[in-house]
């Protein structure tokens, strides 16, 4: 494929197939700066595309070339009010020759265009570059952290919950998966930002191919198990290094999480007691992970914080109707959405504890916004007094934003853990 710009002014977009699919890698592969060809990276992509199906994916072709693509797979996400369809938009690139000339923006809004016929009220996508996806509707809605702890100071508090009846095992993976797959399910079911695992999403994060690896050992699982079945798990590498005085090997994390106190214990002691281990690496935790909790010194737990997930309001008063509010409020929002003509407008917000309700109105709006503005705020852990205090939104209405804020707020902060 040798795309560059014709003397055609015209190009469409439109869907595709498995079989121009090969195309889609390849532009999307030289927009991400792919070192490897489509036919090495087909093995990743082409199992989660054939059990998701090809009907999502949308291309821009100028003739019979593809010069562009944007992708969604169909997610049930954790959203603050239960669990929820979400689009969770991935695949996007643009031939380099073909930039700047409309071509994504005519994707997206033909992918929005889709995703509000079919009836999901939310999209969600991990961002390569932050500042492309503001402009389409997208905030950022969810911050997660990585970080590490050295061996000294890898120590818990005395007073952590322990329970020496809890069963710990160390096994490939595969051996553990239905454990893996119960405990997973059942903290995707609450913990806002997470979606459901399905069978090849589980394949997708258990593949251990060694160029996958990064110099370190077979990936692990250690499960935590009660009485009543597994509590928690954890997968992880180690990395044997050694130096002039000694071991300073490396616990690589992928994910940890568990669904009783003691289980989290007892799963970061496992962590921070493997033999000839110097280090202990986080690659992704929620803001609000225990571990900052349970440390005997929190702060040699350095975290570094990065934007994950980027949330949408495909449908602005289906999506606010179905929340959960932590407060009474009632407000007039004027939404500015360029991309999603249906949402721009005044809707009056009623909700409570027990309920929302959001209608057209002709009254005076309470706060001017951007619907990429609700969509950042829309997990609780964003507040709107940012944007408010940056002279992005317009408080008409003195203390509306604080209401708001009270109200969209969630305890427990958001969390995906998984890119798409």
């Amino acid at each position: 494929m040798t795309t560059h710009p014709s003397s055609r002014t015209e190009w469409t977009v439109r869907g595709t197939d498995r079989d121009e699919y090969i195309e889609v890698m390849r532009v999307v592969g030289e927009a991400l700066l792919s070192p490897e060809p489509p036919r090495e990276r087909e093995h990743h992509l082409r199992p989660l595309l054939d059990a998701e199906g090809y009907d999502r994916v949308l291309v821009a072709v100028d003739g019979d070339e593809v010069v562009g693509s944007v992708n969604d797979f169909a997610f049930e996400m954790a959203m603050p009010g239960g669990p929820r369809p979400v689009a969770g938009v991935t695949g996007v690139g643009v031939w380099p020759t073909y930039r700047r000339r409309g071509v994504l923006s005519a994707m997206m809004r033909r992918q929005l265009a889709d995703i509000h016929a079919r009836g999901e009220h939310y999209a969600a996508l991990w961002a390569s570059e932050g500042a492309i996806y503001g402009r389409f509707g997208y905030g950022p809605a969810v911050a997660e952290m990585e970080t590490g702890l050295r061996r000294p100071h890898a120590r818990l508090r005395a007073d952590a919950p322990r329970d020496p009846s809890l069963r710990i095992r160390l096994a490939d993976p595969e051996q553990v998966r239905p454990d893996l797959e119960r405990v997973h399910r059942e903290v995707a079911a609450v913990q806002a930002g997470r979606f459901q695992r399905a069978e090849h999403w589980w394949d997708r994060t258990l593949r251990d191919l060694p160029e996958q690896r990064g110099g370190g050992g077979p990936l692990r699982a250690v499960v935590v198990s009660g009485p009543g079945g597994p509590l928690g798990y954890a997968l992880y590498r180690t990395r044997n290094r050694w130096e002039r005085d000694g071991s300073h090997g490396e616990v690589h994390v992928q994910e940890v999480t568990a669904t009783a106190p003691a289980a989290w214990t007892a799963l970061y002691e496992h962590l921070f007691n493997r033999d000839l281990v110097g280090e202990v690496l986080f690659a992704s935790l929620a803001v609000d992970d225990p571990l900052h909790h349970l440390l005997a010194d929190r702060g040699r737990a350095v975290p570094t914080l990065y934007t994950s997930l980027w949330v949408r309001l495909v449908d602005v008063p289906a999506a606010l109707s179905e929340r959960s509010y932590a407060a009474p409020v009632e407000a007039v929002l004027e939404v500015a959405d360029r991309f999603a003509p249906w949402n721009a407008g005044r809707w009056r917000l009623r909700a409570g504890t027990g309920g929302a309700r959001v209608e057209a109105t002709d009254a005076a709006p309470d706060v001017s916004l951007d619907v990429s503005h609700l969509g950042a705020a829309h997990l609780g852990q964003t507040a709107l007094d940012g944007y408010l205090r940056a002279g992005l939104l317009t408080e008409h209405t003195t203390g509306t934003v604080e209401r708001l804020d009270t109200a969209l707020h969630r305890s427990r902060a958001p969390f995906c853990g998984q890119v798409f």
